[in-house]
């Protein structure tokens, strides 16, 4: 007889990484959410039906009961790529209504996903935002959880990205269990992007967003696995030479770089700038395509997303860009499932 599948709910969903990954691992969602709508048709037409409510209106009787609860709660006012408003801006308060939800359904574990920043983020009464986060779910309706938490890399579980996230699990404390951490991949030569760029013809989504015309000038001087820094000084634009005029106090920045197939790509953005991260192709002057950043986040070729526009192919760089990659998902959910569910440690 097939073990029964633990039951999921997932806040903050996005367009559906983590959820796939838990998939993947045997969990079965019961309910998910998400306030994006680019996110949400991409989340349906892939997985199922998401509630596309604003979370903070969704009173917590209208969710279901379920034994884990993930949630993926706005990074950006945390992220060294943003303005790091933190709880100052509205969003770095949406933690709080995962706690309102978690405080009334009480599931066996919760796991949240973040950028590093949040590490660094203040409260507003001066203490870290993590330890106000952690504490309150250790003392949570006089049960509380046992509260574990790491900066990881997403290469380090299969992803052929080099992204550095915050994962925080909880498990609640009758179970007298404290979550361990999934071995490490040891050998990561497969996650080069030689390995990941060769797509097969029929895969869908083989569309890219092309370059503006200044960018592409800069992209046309750049080799495999170089950046802006290897463009000549009198071909750069006046901002780029005030910038390599003084490097130290604009600290060095790696504009535009351009990873080599034989190197595990850098952090997939939202915002799918050159300038801010490494979205050009290696060889081909010009950015990847949306099935390579997929690919990059770990997405299988059968999730497909939406490209008829432009409006649309830029949507899809941003919601790519802001989901947690599959194979990170599935290897946290993986060991979820052995030490709480399946009562096996995790080597």
């Amino acid at each position: 007889m097939a073990a029964k599948k633990p039951i999921l709910v997932s806040l903050f969903s996005g367009c559906g990484g983590l959820d796939l990954g838990f998939e993947c691992a045997g969990f079965k969602r019961v309910w998910a959410n998400d306030f994006d709508s680019d996110a949400q048709a991409i989340f349906s037409k892939n997985l199922g039906p998401i509630d596309g409510r604003d979370i903070r209106t969704v009173p917590s009787s209208e969710i279901p009961a379920c034994e884990v609860l993930t949630a993926g709660f706005p990074c950006q006012p945390f992220s060294n790529a943003g303005n790091r408003k933190g709880v100052n801006d509205s969003r770095g308060m949406l933690y709080q209504e995962c706690l309102r939800i978690i405080a009334d359904k009480m599931p066996k574990v919760i796991l949240f996903e973040n950028v590093r920043g949040l590490l660094s983020t203040k409260y507003i009464d001066g203490r870290k935002l993590i330890d106000v986060i952690k504490s309150d779910l250790e003392s949570m309706n006089d049960v509380g959880y046992n509260v574990t938490y790491e900066l990881v890399n997403a290469s380090d579980y299969g992803v052929p990205q080099n992204r550095y996230r915050l994962i925080l699990v909880g498990i609640r404390k009758d179970l007298g269990i404290t979550f361990e951490f999934p071995e490490k991949v040891q050998d990561k030569s497969n996650l080069t992007l030689r390995h990941i760029l060769d797509i097969p013809e029929d895969a869908p989504n083989q569309v890219d967003w092309e370059l503006s015309p200044q960018a592409m000038a800069m992209v046309e001087q750049i080799p495999e696995g170089g950046s802006w820094k290897n463009i000549p000084y009198e071909n750069l634009a006046p901002r780029f030479q005030r910038i390599r005029d003084d490097m130290q106090r604009y600290h060095a920045p790696n504009f535009y770089r351009r990873f080599s197939r034989d190197e595990i790509n850098g952090t997939i953005t939202a915002a799918a700038q050159p300038e801010n991260c490494g979205i050009i192709h290696p060889v081909h002057n010009r950015r990847y395509t949306i099935r390579e950043i997929a690919r990059i986040q770990s997405f299988p070729d059968d999730f497909v997303f939406i490209d008829d526009t432009l409006k649309n192919i830029v949507a899809m760089y941003k919601v790519i860009g802001n989901a947690v990659p599959v194979k990170l998902g599935e290897a946290m959910a993986t060991a979820i499932m052995q030490q709480v569910f399946r009562k096996k440690k995790v080597k």
